[in-house]
């Protein structure tokens, strides 16, 4: 049997979805689930990109050498850079077992438009860059990417990968970067690879889904000599998203009759496929992105039969419309309910079996909340916990939280907030925070409030590109979720919020985008001085 590694990027490719921000603590909770999931290397970020990247990166390293990771390798990015490289390598230093992963864009108009070298220049950028990260010492693999290999030159991109080979790189990668490639052509250009590279050298690919066939892709890679595949929970990622780390599990469990070597030889991977749905769920909570109803393997329909004649036929035996049972991706009817008179302890245990790692101030702040839902909602479940601290860790980074609002609003009449931020200095987390108020008119209650919030951040610019509140649970007393997502400069940024009073949850979750973008601007003002 042949053994398909995971390669886990939720926490760097992941990120790239348009308004997720993982803040370090959350990349953290993320990594352990992924590791407690069994995904053989983790991405842990790009730490040359920004200090959070970086402090996130050596983190979860650092979580790696106390033997909390178990054996996943810790993996960085880098681009062809000495100085992307030394960053990758100063923050893996204390992982277990340290990746490099370095990458180069490879086609012609790639090159030309946004690298804007020759070809010739972009193997000297790779034979320098893995020959100064092979004398470095520092790194257990190195791996190469050639970014959009598949609308690359034939000829050219097996020129990089034995290049990157031969210099060093003993895993190479192929990744359709923007979803171009099918299942057969991608077979093609995996075969001529496999034949150019000497055989201690593995393959890996990673595919995007901008035409819906990133799995398809990446199955039909493993099949012709791939033993890597990257992927993403709940296959997040820019654009449409990268292939589906539970769906490309599940089919290798559920088909492993049919995806097999082209010499017939069977596929395996290593992941514990009962850890689905909990690593799903925790995802979606922590990077704000729902999961669509009708998600394979772990959208809430997955299982879900509306038709009488399928209802009758599961009923009967669940093999006639089920083909994968709910218990082997960890979905089950058990859960744990909690109400206002449920004990410290009960709550602080049912966070950390979530998957979530708060220290004795994160569940003193979020057990107070929860109180103070419970006395306004008969019953807690594990999806109002997730929403509960999902929401603190959003407001960790912030620099804005919510004071005290008031609305007046009406059908003949204009509504206007009056709405009260307490504000911290993000430079100085020491200082008094100072609270300020401002008034705001809007279209409705909603406009109104985020009006005044804009306001105070100075964010008038800000544009709303969606803004929507849901039920957590049923019933009339279920916590409100809301999500929002704004734009600012061409870049969207997400938040969310809960309470029982969903005007409430709706200016919370603004502001959770607002922090957003003032920790990415102080970011970008960071780098430049």
């Amino acid at each position: 049997m042949v053994r398909i590694q995971i390669y886990d990027t939720t926490l760097r490719d992941g990120e790239q979805t348009p308004g997720v921000h993982f803040g370090v603590q959350q990349k953290y909770d993320i990594a352990k689930r992924l590791a407690r999931t069994g995904v053989d290397i983790i991405e842990a970020g790009f730490p040359a990109s920004s200090h959070g990247d970086f402090e996130a990166v050596r983190q979860i390293a650092e979580a790696s050498a106390r033997g909390k990771l178990g054996d996943a390798t810790v993996s960085a990015l880098a681009r062809m850079r000495k100085e992307d490289i030394d960053a990758a390598a100063d923050s893996l230093s204390e992982a277990r077992r340290r990746r490099l992963h370095v990458f180069i864009a490879t086609s012609d108009i790639h090159l030309e438009n946004k690298l804007r070298i020759t070809r010739q220049e972009a193997l000297d950028r790779i034979r320098d860059s893995i020959d100064y990260a092979v004398g470095l010492g520092r790194f257990d693999e190195i791996e190469f990417s050639a970014e959009d290999a598949t609308r690359t030159d034939r000829a050219f991109l097996l020129e990089t990968v034995r290049l990157a080979a031969q210099r060093g790189a003993k895993i190479v990668n192929i990744p359709d970067t923007v979803g171009y490639t099918t299942p057969g052509e991608f077979k093609e250009i995996l075969r001529e690879v496999k034949k150019n590279l000497p055989d201690d050298v593995r393959i890996s690919v990673h595919c995007h889904n901008d035409l819906g066939m990133a799995v398809a892709n990446s199955l039909a890679a493993a099949e012709c000599g791939a033993e890597q595949i990257e992927c993403t929970v709940n296959g997040l990622g820019e654009r449409a998203g990268n292939a589906a780390m539970e769906e490309i599990v599940m089919a290798l469990n559920v088909r492993a009759d049919a995806i097999r070597r082209e010499d017939g030889e069977p596929l395996f991977c290593g992941v514990h496929t009962k850890e689905i749905t909990e690593t799903s769920r925790l995802v979606s909570s922590l990077s704000g992105i729902l999961v669509a109803p009708n998600k394979a393997v772990v959208g809430q329909n997955a299982f879900a039969h509306a038709s009488g004649i399928h209802q009758h036929g599961v009923m009967a035996a669940s093999g006639t419309y089920e083909i994968m049972n709910p218990e082997d991706i960890g979905l089950t009817g058990h859960t744990i309910v909690l109400g206002k008179l449920s004990g410290r302890h009960a709550f602080a245990d049912r966070v950390l079996q979530m998957g979530y790692s708060l220290d004795a101030a994160g569940i003193d702040a979020t057990f107070a909340r929860f109180k103070e839902i419970a006395d306004k909602k008969s019953a807690l479940t594990d999806d109002d916990v997730r929403a509960i601290v999902g929401e603190y860790l959003d407001s960790l980074e912030g620099m804005y939280y919510l004071n005290t609002f008031q609305i007046q609003s009406g059908n003949h009449i204009k509504a206007m907030a009056l709405v009260s931020l307490s504000v911290k200095n993000p430079a100085d987390p020491d200082e008094p925070q100072r609270i300020v108020t401002e008034a705001a008119p809007g279209e409705g209650p909603i406009d109104a409030a985020f009006n005044a919030v804009n306001r105070i951040a100075g964010a008038e610019d800000a544009e709303l590109v969606s803004y929507g509140i849901t039920a957590v649970t049923e019933g009339t007393d279920a916590l409100g979720e809301a999500r929002v997502k704004i734009r600012v400069a061409s870049t969207t940024y997400t938040g969310r919020g809960v309470s029982t009073d969903v005007i409430k949850a709706s200016i919370k979750a603004y502001l959770g985008a607002i922090n957003k973008w003032k920790s990415m601007q102080e970011q970008a003002e960071n780098r430049e001085a």
